[in-house]
């Protein structure tokens, strides 16, 4: 396998599938976990390569990068998604399967607003109602006239994931959270009736949005490659459990969104009736979602703390997770309790 630094392996081959000129590979851009992003100049102006990283052998990583080019491919024109330029399946280029998009001037979020933005809650409001209008746009397209019938199966999305997870966490375990099995088994036994199915993102929040440098505006909304077909209620759920959350308290991962957390800020509730008004549908089992949006993402980061504490992984992120996934358990079955957003 060729090594990341083929720059001019990805030159010629870019050149070639789209005449674009002057083809130089730049720097990666920080953020995320998994996929490298990074720079590409050329004459005609500036674009994104996304790759798995390239010291990871995986069909599963490369078929994420190639899922999230298949979806904003189906999705641009009708939503706020970069413009598809040119897809890769050929790993001598650059170590992995890579996707071309184009540069979309913005900034993704997460603590603190632009100095050019509004000061005090206004600015943030316009943010949270930016997002669920944003979002709508993604939830109304019928998956089935940009998607093949093979992309998801939204019937079973939700058991097949609780499912899922509970079972990998039941083999891979390094602690003891009762609550990561209490959760699971109340979102089996409340499990709504799926109604709907729209395209959904299953990484929903302000971090993955582009907004606009000037004002609150929403630009794009960025990294697919978890995209799928569902109730589009996981979406709203995971954005709005990480909204207007109370400083004061234990908090899972604080800082998404965390410019949010304020109590002068619009609240969930208000967000969730501007998506209904922009979508035409209800949000009656929201609570639910933002339940299961929480328990699903513990259950899954939860992975990367046992890989911590078997020795395999010692970031910042993982070694964090000692008390973010707890506390994401915590703030879940509150909402459980409560039954209500």
């Amino acid at each position: 396998m060729q090594p990341l630094g083929g720059a001019q392996a990805l030159a010629t081959w870019l050149e070639q599938a789209t005449g674009l000129e002057d083809v130089r590979l730049g720097a990666a851009l920080s953020g995320g976990n998994s996929n490298v992003t990074r720079v590409v100049e050329t004459s005609q102006g500036r674009l994104i390569l996304r790759h798995p990283p390239v010291n990871v052998i995986s069909d599963k990583a490369a078929a994420g990068i190639e899922r999230e080019y298949t979806v904003i491919k189906a999705l641009q024109g009708r939503a706020p998604v970069p413009r598809t330029i040119a897809w890769c399946s050929d790993r001598s280029v650059l170590g992995q399967p890579f996707a071309v998009t184009e540069w979309i001037e913005g900034i993704a979020l997460g603590t603190e607003v632009p100095a050019a933005y509004p000061v005090g809650p206004e600015a943030i409001d316009a943010l949270g109602l930016e997002m669920m209008r944003g979002l709508a746009t993604v939830h109304v397209i019928d998956w089935q006239d940009v998607l093949p019938a093979s992309f998801g199966r939204p019937d079973t999305f939700v058991e097949r994931q609780i499912e899922r997870w509970s079972a990998v966490r039941k083999l891979s375990q390094v602690r003891s959270l009762p609550l990561l099995e209490e959760l699971g088994q109340w979102l089996l036994a409340n499990r709504p009736a799926v109604s709907r199915a729209s395209v959904i993102h299953c990484d929903f929040h302000l971090d993955n949005c582009l907004m606009a440098l000037e004002r609150p505006h929403l630009n794009a909304i960025l990294d697919w490659e978890m995209a799928t077909i569902g109730d589009p209620l996981i979406d709203v759920g995971l954005c709005l459990f990480f909204w207007r959350r109370d400083p004061a308290s234990q908090l899972g991962f604080p800082m998404v969104q965390g410019l949010s957390n304020r109590p002068d800020v619009i609240a969930p509730a208000r967000l969730a009736e501007e998506w209904s008004k922009a979508t035409g549908f209800d949000h009656d089992h929201l609570a639910y979602y933002m339940v299961f949006a929480a328990w699903r993402l513990a259950a899954i980061v939860e992975g990367a703390f046992v890989l911590h504490r078997e020795g395999k992984e010692d970031t910042p992120y993982a070694r964090g997770l000692e008390h973010d996934v707890p506390n994401l358990l915590e703030e879940a079955a509150a909402i459980a309790r409560r039954g209500s957003i």
